[in-house]
């Protein structure tokens, strides 16, 4: 079963349509199932439209 995401107001959203900054994509914990990426669902969902990604806890894949 997957997780639920609602905004604010208490509409239901659908993360796989939340766009995936370039930043996100080169992050070791995009597509990792867990606690973090729930957290990071919702650091996607609150930038959005912003001209910059930010991610305190982004790490390189590399």
């Amino acid at each position: 079963m997957s997780m639920k995401f609602y905004e604010d107001h208490g509409t239901e959203m659908n993360p796989d349509l939340i766009p995936k900054p370039d930043l996100y994509i080169s992050c070791a914990k995009d597509d990792v199932p867990g606690k973090e990426e729930i957290l990071c669902t919702l650091n996607r969902a609150d930038q959005q439209g912003e001209p910059e990604f930010h991610c305190e806890a982004y790490k390189s894949r590399s």
